[in-house]
């Protein structure tokens, strides 16, 4: 199914018009294959290929070409990077308000190692908006099993009295991955802010 992108101020027009007063309730976490334009991230091809990110105007788009031999978003060569199904995903209040923490949990039996920006999308009624990058640099991250490591979200909170616009999901893809998976998160920012920015920072960053 394909995740239909709408600009954060056609957003809040439509959110402000419909004088948004409620949010979904969530919706069920799993796991859901972002469009892949040459192959799957099962790939064993020992040629293998790389990955490209793209960033669209509204934030970070994703386009994959995927193998077991992939490049990270800085350019750097993953060995053992982690994949989305050996990871366990939670969330956590940040140390400010605004901030949202998305803990990434080594559910595999062996050590494996994450480089770079996620890929965030904030799903709503009205449609989907893109978090940005930071400008913080990426590090190699080696998770342990049974171990986490964790990358921050920024949003602006809704301080103004009104609804705002609720997102009620979060989609993440981890970095060096071709599949997403959802968590159930409500965030609602303001509806009378022109251009409300929503970052996201590398794994690991900060620690």
């Amino acid at each position: 199914m394909r995740i239909q992108k709408i600009s954060v101020l056609t957003l809040v027009a439509v959110a402000a018009g419909l004088s948004l007063t409620a949010c979904d309730k969530g919706s069920d976490s799993s796991s859901a294959p972002v469009s892949s334009s040459a192959g799957s991230s099962d790939s064993r091809s020992q040629a293998g290929s790389a990955r490209t990110d793209s960033v669209s105007a509204s934030g970070v788009g994703t386009s994959v070409v995927n193998s077991s031999r992939s490049e990270s978003a800085a350019g750097h060569a993953s060995a053992g990077a982690c994949r989305t199904a050996d990871l366990g995903f939670t969330t956590s209040g940040g140390m400010a308000e605004g901030e949202l923490i998305v803990n990434l949990k080594n559910t595999g039996a062996g050590t494996c190692t994450l480089h770079g920006f996620p890929g965030v999308d904030l799903k709503g009624r009205y449609g989907t908006v893109s978090a940005t990058r930071s400008k913080l640099a990426a590090r190699d991250v080696s998770v342990a099993p049974g171990q986490e490591t964790r990358f921050t979200l920024h949003y602006p909170p809704n301080h103004t009295g009104g609804s705002g616009v609720t997102f009620t999901s979060l989609i993440v893809t981890p970095p060096n991955e071709t599949h997403a998976h959802t968590i159930a998160q409500n965030i609602n920012i303001p509806a009378s802010q022109s251009a409300p920015v929503i970052s996201v920072d590398p794994v690991g960053a900060g620690k």
